[in-house]
């Protein structure tokens, strides 16, 4: 079975990649995951022409090929006006790959994701949707839309995995879409982060996030903690890993208050870079206002890492079975209460580090595809055809 995939992940040239490109975060991973339950995967994306290195991830895959598009370019309105010629420029190539494929999977929120959707339906084509965003809150008119178009038509040949893990179902108006969790690690990641334990010291704790620098995904509330807890614990440092729109202020931030030689911004990081960082690490701080299912979290959970965040969205289920701390809110003196408690408690590090462990064995790579892969079966009637 022949799948084609349109995604607007954008990819640049490899040469050291097998099908040539690469790109960043866990989009190869998955893509890698899921080739393996098809014959044949090509993935339909954006490609640039200067190569990104910091964060770069082969695509490589059971037998798949990378069909590149000139980049769309632009953000924000002028991408929205620059998608029409760039439409009308590859819609026979599109119309072709279409016809050519036995299914569809588009990820969305995206334009490209949404075009590949779209045709799909236009075809009567096997659909795979998996929306990725924050399935719970829609802003946007194009929230609304993919919102409203996937209870629409989920079920049947249409299959639709909204990111994200809650008791309740996604939907209440269509019961075929169903909750699918987020990862990038393998269980042999697992085993070997478990190898490595954390070793507390509530002298010099080490504090970390890893996330988008946006103001509401909470980096700037754990400087303000830090801040909080400096005199009680000099040795108190924080690692930041990711960049964003905020990363100017909160390096302004840290400067202002005094505390440049305790946190420590690394900038975006790859796959093996983000678990190094965790590895050196001692809490995971994640008061974060929204989300869907952070895959960050998972990996602090695999390192060894007791999580502290707010419980929104997938976070309570991760959290729950006891490797971190629930937050009643995101102000920063709460973050800071619940970490001084530890800190006077650290007889509790080790039990939180132990449910953190079992936890992350449950969100494997493995599981995550196999996962798909009934799914996939029970509405496309699949062979057995894991490779």
């Amino acid at each position: 079975m022949k799948l084609v995939v349109f995604s607007h992940k954008l990819v640049w040239e490899n040469p050291e990649s097998v099908t040539g490109y690469a790109t960043d975060g866990g989009f190869a991973f998955q893509m890698a995951a899921i080739s393996k339950i098809f014959d044949e995967t090509v993935i339909i994306v954006p490609a640039s022409t200067q190569r990104v290195k910091t964060g770069e991830v082969n695509i490589e895959g059971h037998n798949i090929k990378v069909y590149p598009l000139k980049n769309i370019g632009g953000h924000g309105l002028k991408r929205k006006i620059n998608l029409i010629p760039w439409l009308f420029k590859n819609i026979i190539t599109f119309n072709r790959l279409m016809n050519a494929a036995d299914a569809v999977h588009a990820p969305v929120p995206s334009d490209i994701g949404t075009l590949g959707m779209l045709l799909a339906k236009i075809k009567n084509k096997p659909l795979f949707v998996r929306y990725c965003g924050n399935w719970l809150i829609q802003k946007t008119f194009a929230e609304k839309f993919w919102r409203w178009f996937l209870e629409k038509y989920a079920g049947g040949k249409n299959v639709v995995l909204a990111t994200g893990l809650l008791q309740e179902a996604p939907s209440q108006k269509n019961k075929n879409i169903k909750w699918i969790f987020s990862t990038s690690l393998t269980i042999e990641e697992i085993e070997k982060l478990r190898e490595h334990r954390p070793i507390f010291n509530r002298e010099a704790p080490r504090l970390i996030i890893v996330c988008r620098m946006d103001e509401s995904k909470g980096a700037g509330r754990v400087i303000d903690a830090l801040y909080n807890l400096k005199e009680e614990y000099p040795g108190i440092k924080l690692d930041i890993i990711g960049d964003g729109p905020a990363l100017g202020l909160f390096k302004e931030k840290v400067v202002q208050l005094g505390i440049k030689d305790k946190v420590f911004f690394h900038g975006k990081l790859n796959h093996e870079g983000v678990l190094k960082a965790l590895k050196g690490a001692q809490i995971f701080c994640f008061p974060t206002d929204s989300e869907g299912f952070p895959k960050a979290v998972l990996e602090a959970l695999a390192s060894g890492l007791p999580v502290f965040a707010t419980p929104v969205s997938a976070l309570p289920a991760l959290i729950n079975p006891g490797g971190g701390v629930l937050l009643k809110n995101v102000l920063p003196e709460t973050l800071s209460n619940e970490l001084r408690n530890l800190f006077m408690h650290p007889d509790k590090y080790l039990e939180m580090q132990e449910h953190a462990f079992e936890t992350a064995r449950a969100f494997t790579l493995e599981k995550w595809t196999e996962s798909i892969k009934q799914h996939l079966h029970q509405a496309w009637n699949l062979q057995n055809q894991i490779h």
